[in-house]
């Protein structure tokens, strides 16, 4: 029994490396290939509309993604859902481009994203603390943070939005430590979504500093 036990550890063990090991190769194309679309998305000069549709369609994109996840045409769809999302950054980019210190602010943002999502996967990774009791109160931290940016779409408060911003840094903050607690211990199996929530919580982590550096700025 002692060694059957040991034996399952092991191959427990292996799997969730192989896990990580996709995981982290996949998550570094997609947003290396989001970082090309973005640039494209900011070379066409695309308006705010057409990267609302951009986002909309992404969202519709990912939805598609999570469901063919299990599937062999799972890699397409991680990489048209990343690109669409990619490309809908154009606007926002650009928009920051155009200030005078425009292109050292999103390195800024970059830069502090990076290290953010680095500092907090490694503390996952090697405590292999379980963070799966955040999950109620990410859920719906995300459902407040949602309702009160479509309020402030009509409001147009920029208290509100930097507030809405700051939320949203410190939701995704949480969401890196319980994603990848989730893939560390068994929460989340399939590389593909894992992929997605990494993601997901990268580039809105990435957006809510540059807004607020961007606020800052303007300050």
């Amino acid at each position: 029994m002692k060694q059957e036990s040991t034996y399952s550890s092991q191959l427990s063990t292996l799997e969730v490396n192989k896990m990580l090991k996709n995981t982290y190769m996949l998550l570094a194309m997609t947003l290396a290939f989001s970082a090309v679309c973005a640039a494209v998305g900011m070379a066409f000069g695309i308006g705010r509309f057409a990267s609302l549709g951009l986002s909309i369609g992404s969202l519709v994109l990912l939805f598609v993604t999570l469901r063919k996840a299990d599937t062999s045409a799972g890699l397409f769809w991680v990489f048209a859902f990343t690109g669409m999302q990619g490309a809908s950054l154009g606007y926002i980019l650009n928009h920051y481009v155009g200030m005078a210190n425009g292109p050292q602010l999103i390195m800024q943002a970059l830069g502090l994203t990076s290290v953010i999502f680095v500092a907090l996967s490694m503390y996952a990774l090697t405590t292999k603390k379980d963070f799966s009791f955040m999950g109620g109160f990410l859920f719906a931290g995300l459902i407040v943070v949602m309702v009160a940016g479509l309020i402030n779409i009509f409001v147009g408060s920029s208290v509100v939005f930097m507030a809405l911003n700051a939320a949203i840094a410190l939701l995704m903050t949480a969401l890196i430590l319980y994603d990848t607690s989730r893939i560390v211990n068994g929460g989340e199996t399939n590389y593909i979504r894992a992929t997605v929530s990494l993601y997901l919580d990268f580039i809105n982590l990435f957006i809510a500093l540059l807004n607020l550096l961007g606020m800052s700025n303007d300050d």
